[in-house]
């Protein structure tokens, strides 16, 4: 999702390049004063509660805040991410947008503020109050919302810059002229976003193969926990010795285990443009792991692809496996592979579920010749690119 915060004091224009942005993105406009004007207009419980304190220039309780923005973003389902006018006000609301948004297992990308010297906001919104009969718009009512944004908005500034997602942006000149700057930050943002693919399928599947098919096609970076295992093990570390007893069973590693290994080769790659994820995450438990990785860094899961392949051709290609130079220390005990994928049916099915309900999950046909296969996932993964540009 494409999440972006329209920063700036009263009068800046942000209403009007709010519009503009919502449709060349096909985001939900979120504009806490435009939703607070309607429940007033309405003359709702929480409209009421609002109207003296607008009246009075004054910022509306958080409380109300934040009942109307959850509203609004279970009512849009169908949008490509949000954006946010008049929110957030202070560095109280700047967490409780960042808590929001990570309810929906996503963040905000961008904070884009309009810049305009005090004395062209003052000239902008005594004309606005004259057009559109705002009585919110008095000179007294102005100078109290300026120096309400100047001591307890601005500083949320900072909140963002520490985070370096905040961006200054002229706000003067033409509305085009306006526009073009902030859809040329918007775009560079989108062009530094990660793609995060997971690979999910049974054991045999071909998840190995095609993960690095992709890797190298898309540029990213590919991370397979089983075969970062095998080398720990090769190596006779500590981590090979404690890891080695669960693969040869077929067994899933400890989750600790697969942490350091991850989180290690993320390091090892700061210059990712993304990150594919093979044998990872198995459990419910390691999907939010790898989400918890993830946030670290800014960036969440894009797109889970699962490869559907029966059970009878899992088998088939494991057992011709064991007779390759590919082979894995359990594909030739028949017992083993199937307990591991009763263990996949078991656990590693329900990942799925938790992708498909985010809406996330790709479901590609795995059967088939491997560039057949391959052509497939690529499809799969450029619609995960357009998600996200």
């Amino acid at each position: 999702m494409l999440n972006i915060a329209l920063f700036g004091p009263p009068g800046a224009g942000k209403g009007t390049q709010s519009k503009m942005l919502v449709e060349k993105y096909n985001l939900a406009y979120i504009s806490t004063g435009d939703i607070l004007r309607n429940e007033i207009a309405e003359g709702t419980e929480l409209g009421l509660q609002a109207k003296d304190i607008i009246k009075k220039g004054g910022l509306v309780p958080d409380e109300i805040i934040v009942q109307i923005i959850e509203e609004r973003i279970k009512t849009n389902t169908e949008v490509k991410g949000f954006l946010f006018d008049g929110f957030p006000r202070t560095t109280v609301q700047a967490y409780i947008l960042e808590g929001l948004l990570l309810k929906m297992n996503t963040k905000l990308d961008c904070m884009l503020s309009l810049e305009v010297p005090a004395d062209q906001l003052r000239n902008r919104l005594l004309e606005r109050a004259t057009k559109e009969n705002r009585p919110d718009d008095t000179e007294e009512v102005i100078n109290v919302r300026l120096q309400e944004y100047d001591t307890k908005t601005a500083p949320v500034a900072n909140f963002y810059k520490e985070k370096e997602i905040y961006h200054g942006i002229d706000g003067l000149g033409g509305i085009n002229q306006i526009f073009d700057r902030l859809t040329n930050v918007i775009d560079q943002t989108l062009e530094k976003s990660w793609i995060n693919l997971v690979l999910l399928g049974p054991p045999g599947s071909g998840k190995g193969t095609q993960g690095r098919r992709l890797a190298e096609k898309f540029n990213l970076v590919y991370i397979s926990t089983g075969h970062l295992m095998r080398q720990e093990i090769k190596k006779g570390t500590e981590m090979g010795k404690s890891a080695k007893t669960y693969i040869e069973k077929g067994d899933i590693v400890p989750d600790e285990i697969a942490i350091k290994l991850i989180e290690r080769q993320i390091k090892k790659h700061p210059d990712a443009n993304g990150f594919i994820f093979k044998g990872f995450p198995r459990t419910i438990v390691q999907a939010y792991i790898l989400d918890g990785l993830l946030r670290k860094l800014q960036s969440t899961v894009t797109s889970a692809i699962n490869l559907n392949v029966p059970t009878l051709e899992s088998i088939k290609r494991l057992t011709a496996r064991s007779k390759t130079q590919s082979k894995r220390a359990y594909d030739a005990d028949t017992d083993i592979i199937i307990h591991r994928l009763e263990q996949h049916e078991k656990r590693s099915s329900k990942v799925s579920n938790y992708y498909s309900k985010q809406n996330k999950l790709e479901l590609v046909d795995g059967v088939g010749d491997e560039d057949l296969v391959a052509d497939r996932l690529s499809e799969a993964v450029i619609e995960s690119f357009k998600k996200i540009r």
